[in-house]
C-alpha cells in the first residue's frame, strides 16, 4: 500500500505509477471514451472505473486485468464496491449532460443510481432521486447506506432496508419456503 498512484484520464485509460519515482509502471486501455472516476474496493484488491463511454470496468490491482465489465445504456460519472462480502455488488450512476436533462423528464435523462452483481455482471436494480447527473457515489464503510452527489446540488443519503441483507438467504433457504 502507499507504493503506487492510480490515475485516469480523458485519454480512455487508466495508468498506475511508481510514488516513489514518478515513473508509469502500466497503462490500462480500460474504456472507448473519457474515464471519468475510479475507486478502490475496502481493501484496494480491486478499482473500479466510470466512463463516459457508459461502462464501468472492474480491475484486479495485482495483475492489472480488467475482470468485469458492467454496462449501462447512459454516460457514467461514478462507480463503487460495495464493502460488503454478503451484498457483492457495484453501483453506478452518471445520465445525460445537464444541459440536455432541462429540456427531458427524470426519467428521460436516466439519473437514476444502477446496481450490478459484483461477480455475474447481472443489473440488479436501481434507485432514483436526482434530478440531474449522478456525480459522485460513495457507500459507507458498514454497507448499510450509500451517498449520491448530483448536478441538482442535492447530496442524497440512501438507507437500505434491513430485508435487504436477508432477502439472498431467504431466497435459497427452504425453511423461508415453508408455510408457517
Amino acid at each position: 500500500l502507499n507504493k503506487t498512484i492510480v490515475t485516469c484520464s480523458d485519454d480512455a485509460s487508466v495508468r498506475v505509477w511508481d510514488a516513489a519515482t514518478g515513473e508509469q509502471i502500466h497503462k490500462i486501455h480500460a474504456h472507448r471514451d473519457k474515464v471519468t472516476d475510479i475507486q478502490y474496493a475496502w481493501d484496494a484488491s480491486f478499482l473500479v472505473t466510470a466512463s463516459k463511454d457508459g461502462s464501468a470496468k472492474l480491475i484486479d490491482m495485482d495483475s492489472f486485468e480488467i475482470v468485469k465489465s458492467y454496462e449501462c445504456d447512459r454516460p457514467l460519472n461514478s462507480a463503487h464496491i460495495s464493502p460488503l462480502r454478503e451484498c457483492p455488488y457495484v453501483i453506478v450512476g452518471g445520465g445525460q449532460d445537464a444541459m440536455s436533462v432541462t429540456t427531458t423528464s427524470s426519467k428521460m435523462g436516466k439519473l437514476d443510481a444502477v446496481f450490478f452483481h459484483l461477480v455475474f455482471e447481472d443489473e440488479l436494480g436501481s434507485v432514483k432521486g436526482h434530478f440531474g447527473p449522478i456525480n459522485t457515489l460513495a457507500i459507507a464503510p458498514h454497507g448499510r447506506s450509500f451517498a449520491s452527489g448530483g448536478e441538482d446540488g442535492y447530496v442524497r443519503i440512501h438507507h437500505f432496508d434491513p430485508s435487504y441483507f436477508t432477502a439472498e438467504e431467504e431466497a435459497f433457504n427452504p425453511a423461508f419456503l415453508q408455510p408457517p
